[in-house]
Parts: structure tokens; C-alpha cells; sequence
């Protein structure tokens, strides 16, 4: 078995790219039961976000495995294998491992240090969970992912002051407007990037903002999250008429078409007014044709590097400190993933000897006489089964915790040969 991770990110692809790879929450079931398919995939997880698409899986044959992936990609992209594998990256064993860690601790983020994708990994372990996915292997390393994020943020300052998409959305409209003070606000969408878009803009100065959402009620529970702002807002249906009375407006929704379009805006807008549009959705929410209107900026989340770039060396400092983290968090899944060679062997041994004091049991209480035998049964199978434990606790232990490979794997021979046990070979 092998653990591999194949994917791209706003290093490898443009955002072009990347939205045709996206997999929204609603269709990741699909996708792990059309991955799990293949004849070479055991296990698999999904992590998609604004700026990367990676699928993770335990499978059984290297160069087997990665093509079937490849080839899930293309069709899902509509791309040529030539035309995809530009964008991708592949890695292997203990890179993916360490891949997986640094994206957990905000390592591999556009903002280097942000919080939001150990969120982000912690639903993709949910939904791994849910829709079968994940195994052993995958749930053992996610798990350890999560809690190498966690450490990451809190014994470093990586993530203190981290700025995340959103406000470097905002700080990109404030480069551009100069004050967002006067400026009338509006904000296509409700969720968790929506929320920060209205933090950062309130810090900004930004008094007029409005949101429109599909949901009113979530548009409301938003807005309770900020009692201290008059937050204006509206249905779907009004979009066009909030926009056209706006300075600047973010898109941030799971919509998997655009919304705003050229057309759309030339109908609506207010010839020769301006507008900023800043769209951080994959796939984006704003059509690239809208850039054809005289009147409009638009923006999408990869305009947003030279934001960002300012604060990137004093965080690439921070990151060093991570740096030695993700290494002993790598080394412990490794000792734990060597480990399971000696589970065979293990629950075999175990097996044989529960065999033996069963028979053993069974004999002794025929001698001991029924009325005795069923009196006494019970205390007598928990002082076997005691003695059976003790007895093997110890070498157990020893077993599972040596870390050279070799010593490990000559005891595993020996314990094989004493015992006369018949181990099915386990590869990791």
C-alpha cells in the first residue's frame, strides 16, 4: 500500500483551472464512491477549497493507482491528460504525509499561516467519515493532521495577526478606493467568507454594507453577528438593483456558474458609474467578460497575491518554527504506520492462545462437575482469560514499540516459528 496525494493549488494552476476542478460539499459522495471504484483505490479523501483541489488515497499499485486518479481529474475537468498535467502535483509516502501537515498548519495557503483551512481539513475528515472514504491509514493521518494544526497555531505565532482571503479582499478595495468609508457596500452571499468580509470592512471604516442571500435566515444570523452595524438586507431576486447602487461588491457563494455576467450588468448598471467587483469564489461567481465594460474593475481571489505578498516574509519567518512540528508529527505516523506490520502477527498469536484456553477451560470444568462448573464459571473464564492477558501484555508492548525495522521484523520471525503460526503477509 501506498499513501499518495494528487492535486494542484494557486501554485501550480490559475483559478481558470482550478474551477473546473472544484467539488462542492454536495458532490463529494459521488466523487469518493466513483474514486473508490477503481480496481488499484482503498481509500480516499477530498480536500476542496478556493485555492486547491487534492485527493489523498491509500492505493494498491503505485503507477496504477495515480493514473485512475489522473484520469478522474480529466474527465471531471473536461481537460486532455497533456492540458492537466501541467497543473498537477504528485506525491508519495512521507511527502504526502507532510504535504497533508503543512496544509493542515497553514503552510501551503495563499496566506501563508491563515486559519480557516483546519476547518477546512476537518470537514474533509468528516466527510471522508461519512461517505466511507477513509480507512486506517487515511483516518489515522487526518486526525494527526488536525491535531499537527492545532500545535502549529499554538505553540508558534504563525497564525497571530494571519490575515485570511477575505481580508486581503478588503485590503485590496481599500488599495483601490482608497477609503471605503463613503463607499456603499454590497455582498453576494452569507457564509463564513461573507462573515469575514464584513469584519474586515467594519475595521476598515465601511459603514454601508449590504448583504443579499437565497436564505434570509442566514442572511439575518449573520447580521445578529454584528449588532453594532446596520446591516442592510435583501433577497436574491433584488441582486441586480443592490449591485447597481454599490461601489463595491464581493461575490462569495457556492454557485457553480457565474451570477454576474457582462449582460446582466449592461442591463442594470448606471452608464459611466463605476464598480468594483472582487469575487473570492471557486468557481467564480463573476464571468470574465465583465472585465469588457468600461466602468468596471473586477477582481478574482488570484489577484489578491500582490496583497498579500507584503506580509508573506515576516510569516515565512514564523513558518520555520512550524517547520520542525511537521517533522516530528511526520516521524510519530511513520512509527505508527510500521506498527501495523506487527498486527498480524499479533492477532494471530492472540487467536492461537485464546484457542488453547478455551480448550483448557472447557476441560477443567467437565472435571469439576456441573453444579460446581456452572456456579463457578464465570470467575474461572475471567481468571483465564486474566492470565492470558498479563502474559502477553508485556511482549505486545515491546513488540509494537521497537522502532528498528530489522530487530522488529526478526522478532516477528521468531514469535512466528515458536508458535507455529500461519501470518497472511501485511504490506504497508
Amino acid at each position: 500500500m501506498n499513501i499518495v496525494v494528487v492535486g494542484l493549488s494557486h501554485k501550480t494552476a490559475s483559478v481558470e483551472v482550478r474551477e473546473k476542478l472544484s467539488i462542492p460539499e454536495a458532490q463529494t459522495e459521488e466523487a469518493i464512491a466513483h474514486l473508490c471504484g477503481y480496481p488499484h483505490i482503498e481509500e480516499v479523501a477530498i480536500i476542496s477549497t478556493c485555492n486547491r483541489l487534492e485527493i489523498y488515497s491509500v492505493i494498491k499499485e503505485t503507477e496504477q493507482g495515480i493514473t485512475e486518479i489522473v484520469q478522474f481529474l480529466a474527465e471531471k475537468a473536461h481537460l486532455s491528460l497533456y492540458e492537466l498535467r501541467k497543473h498537477l502535483f504528485i506525491l508519495l509516502h512521507e511527502d504526502a504525509m507532510r504535504h497533508l501537515m503543512r496544509v493542515s498548519a497553514g503552510l501551503e495557503s495563499l496566506v501563508l499561516g491563515e486559519g480557516q483551512i483546519l476547518a477546512q481539513v476537518k470537514t474533509t475528515h468528516k466527510l471522508g467519515q461519512k461517505y466511507k472514504g477513509l480507512g486506517r491509514l487515511l483516518d489515522r493521518l487526518f486526525k494527526q493532521a488536525i491535531s499537527t494544526g492545532k500545535r502549529v497555531r499554538s505553540e508558534t505565532s504563525i497564525g497571530t495577526g494571519a490575515v485570511s482571503i477575505s481580508s486581503a479582499a478588503v485590503e485590496l478595495a481599500q488599495i483601490k478606493a482608497q477609503d471605503l468609508a463613503p463607499c456603499k457596500v454590497t455582498i453576494i452571499g452569507a457564509g463564513k467568507m461573507a462573515c469575514l468580509l464584513v469584519k474586515h470592512l467594519l475595521s476598515k471604516g465601511a459603514t454601508q454594507i449590504s448583504i443579499v442571500n437565497r436564505s434570509h435566515r442566514r442572511a439575518q444570523e449573520l447580521a445578529k453577528k454584528f449588532p453594532q452595524a446596520s446591516l442592510s438586507i435583501h433577497p436574491l431576486s433584488d441582486m441586480m438593483d443592490a449591485i447597481a447602487n454599490s461601489d463595491i461588491a464581493f461575490t462569495s457563494t457556492g454557485a457553480t456558474e457565474p451570477i454576474l455576467t457582462k449582460t446582466k450588468l449592461e442591463s442594470t448598471l448606471v452608464a459611466e458609474k463605476p464598480l468594483m467587483l472582487i469575487d473570492i469564489s471557486v468557481p467564480r461567481n463573476i464571468s470574465a467578460d465583465v472585465k469588457e465594460l468600461a466602468q468596471i474593475q473586477s477582481y478574482n481571489v488570484d489577484d489578491l497575491k500582490a496583497v498579500v505578498a507584503a506580509n508573506q516574509e515576516t510569516r515565512r519567518q514564523m513558518a520555520q518554527e512550524a517547520e520542525g512540528i511537521i517533522e516530528e508529527e511526520v516521524a510519530n505516523y511513520i512509527l505508527w504506520l510500521r506498527s501495523l506490520e506487527t498486527v498480524p502477527t499479533i492477532s494471530c498469536l492472540r487467536s492461537k492462545v485464546e484457542d488453547i484456553r478455551e480448550q483448557e477451560l472447557e476441560k477443567a470444568l467437565s472435571r469439576l462437575g456441573t453444579e460446581f462448573a456452572e456456579k463457578h464459571q464465570d470467575v474461572i473464564e475471567s481468571l483465564t482469560r486474566g492470565i492470558v492477558n498479563k502474559i502477553l501484555h508485556e511482549p505486545m508492548v515491546q513488540l509494537r514499540g521497537q522502532q528498528d525495522i530489522e530487530a522488529r521484523r526478526r522478532c516477528l520471525q521468531s514469535l512466528q516459528m515458536l508458535f507455529n503460526l500461519d501470518v497472511e503477509e501485511q504490506t504497508i
